[in-house]
């Protein structure tokens, strides 16, 4: 059978490989595998949205909804930039999707023409890549180093703006690094898409992650009327712990609700209903307190664990300031160990061999840079740091040993 084009330009997504590949060394390994390689919360939903998707099964609340999500969780969306970034969002202008994957394909498809091009930071989150090329555009790959925090700048974004360029895809904080694009410069990147008519996506995800007053507010608040262009990506995986549930939103400048609503009725038709439901119970007084509690814990074990990996000579240059990831510069490190840079094919980079080395010897696994960065795919290793405090640390103890 003959495979669409599209297929076969898609590329894997090789943290999965290492993912089989831990499996298949845990099976015979002495000691349990250390999972520093997945990017999801060890937390689960809480009490609240836990009994809230119950009562919803038990009283039959499981048909469709409206393509942009139920008003009461728009509503409560709402709420929530306001009470935590004081920001005065229409709930019109917010549409709940079944994910952030969901949310990141229906902007795409409605913005993006065969041929455009979409500037992205070298490093960024390899799927981001794919929903630009799914709707026929291709994803422009320009290499951002720690000098800039591994985020996009406004004079690259100048520079490297063409005839086919449509807008930026940014993410902040990023994954792989946990970095956030500076408030001052996310402006200017803002200020020159919108002079050349383009348009600002941006991923945040992991926006309530952030741990930084510095970074940690909403592309959505830029003043000058910015904030109202930008079209945002956020999620109830990462902050809200609710990975498997599929749940995210966009918020829409107002005139591309209507065309992004005709887009989810036919592709999605609505998302999980009683994912909704649950969500309604995110933004309850207890939950958030959770919440807040969680991310305090995410923030000390960001503060154990990078220093340590620093002090090993797994070198994080620039100190993440939201998420849960440690990008980290392995190039001491497997020196120390014999493992020199390899050739051009991706399988004898050095964070590739790196991280398998690391499955044997260690019994870790961590992502390699071959998915997030086209630039620099043998230097830097990701980390996440979503798992326990103990784990952390026991990973800490192993690493320690073994270099």
């Amino acid at each position: 059978m003959k495979l669409a084009a599209r297929a076969q330009r898609v590329d894997p997504f090789y943290v999965m490989e290492v993912a089989k590949a831990a499996a298949r060394e845990a099976a015979t390994a002495t000691r349990p595998m250390i999972a520093l390689n997945i990017g999801e919360p060890d937390f689960t939903a809480p009490p609240l949205v836990q009994q809230a998707a119950e009562r919803a099964i038990r009283d039959g609340r499981s048909q469709y909804t409206h393509a942009l999500g139920l008003i009461a969780l728009r509503e409560a969306i709402a709420g929530w930039y306001h009470t935590r970034w004081g920001l005065q969002i229409d709930p019109a202008r917010i549409v709940v999707t079944a994910g952030a994957s969901a949310a990141l394909q229906l902007a795409c498809l409605a913005l993006i023409d065969a041929g455009d091009e979409i500037l992205m930071p070298d490093p960024c989150y390899p799927c981001n890549r794919q929903f630009v090329q799914a709707a026929e555009g291709r994803a422009v790959m320009v290499p951002s180093g720690p000098a800039q925090r591994f985020q996009l700048s406004a004079a690259q974004v100048r520079a490297h703006w063409g005839e086919r360029t449509r807008g930026v895809l940014l993410a902040s904080p990023s994954n792989p690094t946990g970095t956030s694009i500076a408030r001052d410069e996310l402006q200017r990147i803002a200020g020159e898409v919108r002079a050349r008519d383009g348009i600002t996506l941006i991923d945040e995800i992991y926006l309530g992650l952030s741990y930084d007053t510095a970074f940690g507010q909403s592309a959505l608040s830029l003043p000058g009327g910015l904030g109202e262009s930008v079209i945002s990506v956020n999620s109830f995986s990462k902050y809200f712990n609710m990975t498997g549930w599929r749940l995210g939103w966009l918020v829409l400048p107002p005139a591309l609700v209507e065309p992004v609503e005709r887009l989810a009725q036919n592709l999605f038709i609505c998302p999980s209903t009683i994912a909704q439901h649950a969500a309604l119970a995110c933004f309850e007084p207890e939950s958030l307190h959770e919440y807040e509690r969680r991310r305090a814990a995410f923030q000390s074990r960001r503060d154990f664990f990078i220093p340590e990996l620093n002090r090993l000579g797994l070198t994080v240059p620039v100190m993440p300031d939201g998420a849960f990831y440690a990008w980290a510069d392995i190039t001491d490190a497997a020196t120390r160990w014999g493992i020199a840079p390899g050739g051009e094919r991706p399988e004898n980079a050095q964070s590739w061999r790196f991280a398998f080395e690391l499955l044997q010897r260690c019994q870790i696994a961590a992502t390699p840079g071959r998915d997030f960065s086209h630039a620099e795919p043998g230097r830097y290793l990701r980390f996440s740091t979503a798992s326990s405090l103990e784990q952390l640390q026991e990973a800490v103890a192993r690493l320690e040993k073994a270099l």
